[in-house]
């Protein structure tokens, strides 16, 4: 049931709905991006949570590029949640959206899209990741996003519609598998957003030189139905309504089907397409999100990197002694900053 809280925060939403539908889409975007820039100014947390997180993945960047960065980063999620979210339906159509957006590396999925193979589609909180899959179901290629629902229900029921405007399918049962399975079954495309922390239980793998807890659901998916992992991502030309589609990498079947462990040789991939992504935008992820929230076993015990994980670790085919080693010294610091509490 809705609270008084959850309708103050639906009007106000709302109405700024009904503001960003009077000016134009760049307009929007340069006024909503400086409030980005102030929210990050003023909100401590959050700037500096996303500058650790940016220290830690690129250790050489000087710290005005780490303050550049993380602004950017605020900017791009305010945009993404004050303009894109709201006006998707009304700035992007079937008349207009090559004026919006550029193919670029994802011509290469065409022909997978055009064969009608049912296909997982993944990408990352960077760039635009609602576009991705609202653009294919607005071409007539059917999709249905997997997403977590809003703790407010009105706010959930009204973006829901917005979503599911030109007929993409968004289900938020995560633990509906039988109908995910029918849905494959059927040749249809499943979009998730795969760079969510996974918690304790969750399979760890290499983001950025550190292990990182990602859903063993895509992998599982992807080898009981045997169709590929397509990684994908928005990047957003600055300041406008127009995008870039890239695809870093498609993972077939026939390239995990004699790994050691498909499973983790998948989710190990797909997370490496993901930093691949940040790394050609990296003003454009989510550097706020706590992708790294989550520590191995061995971390939370205070206890070194056991050996049969360095073992799978070099088993990856693009694993180097540069990589590990990197992997193993990140883990140790993880170790110590939990064991300081």
């Amino acid at each position: 049931m809705a609270t008084v809280s959850h309708w103050s925060q639906y009007l106000a939403l709302r109405s700024l709905s009904a503001v960003v539908h009077c000016f134009n889409a760049e307009e929007n975007m340069r006024t909503v991006g400086a409030a980005g820039s102030i929210y990050h100014r003023l909100n401590r947390k959050h700037r500096e949570r996303a500058q650790t997180n940016l220290k830690r993945c690129f250790p050489t960047l000087a710290d005005s590029d780490i303050e550049r960065i993380s602004e950017n980063s605020i900017r791009n999620m305010f945009q993404l949640f004050g303009v894109d979210s709201l006006a998707m339906p009304r700035l992007l159509h079937r008349e207009n959206w090559a004026e919006r957006v550029s193919m670029g590396s994802m011509r290469k999925v065409v022909s997978l899209l055009v064969s009608e193979e049912p296909a997982i589609f993944i990408t990352g909180h960077v760039g635009n990741w609602e576009v991705l899959g609202y653009l294919m179901s607005l071409l007539g290629f059917e999709m249905t996003a997997l997403a977590r629902p809003l703790d407010n229900p009105l706010i959930n029921t009204w973006l829901l519609d917005l979503r599911q405007a030109h007929g993409m399918r968004v289900m938020t049962k995560f633990g509906a598998t039988p109908e995910i399975d029918a849905l494959i079954a059927r040749g249809e495309r499943l979009g998730f957003i795969a760079d969510q922390n996974a918690g304790e239980k969750g399979m760890f793998v290499p983001f950025f030189g550190r292990l990182a807890s990602s859903y063993k659901s895509i992998g599982l998916l992807a080898m009981r139905h045997e169709v590929p992992v397509v990684a994908g991502y928005a990047r957003r030309v600055p300041d406008r309504f127009e995008y870039e589609l890239i695809s870093p990498d498609i993972i077939r079947p026939e390239e995990w089907v004699d790994q050691p462990d498909p499973l983790f040789y998948i989710t190990a991939r797909f997370n490496r397409a993901l930093e691949e992504m940040v790394r050609m935008a990296p003003e454009q992820y989510l550097w706020v999100h706590r992708r790294w929230k989550s520590r191995p076993r061995w971390e939370r015990l205070g206890k070194p990197m056991p050996s049969r994980v360095i073992a799978k670790l070099e088993t990856l085919p693009w694993m180097t002694t540069e990589l590990l080693n990197q992997i193993q010294m990140n883990s140790k610091i993880d170790t110590q900053e939990l064991q300081k509490g």
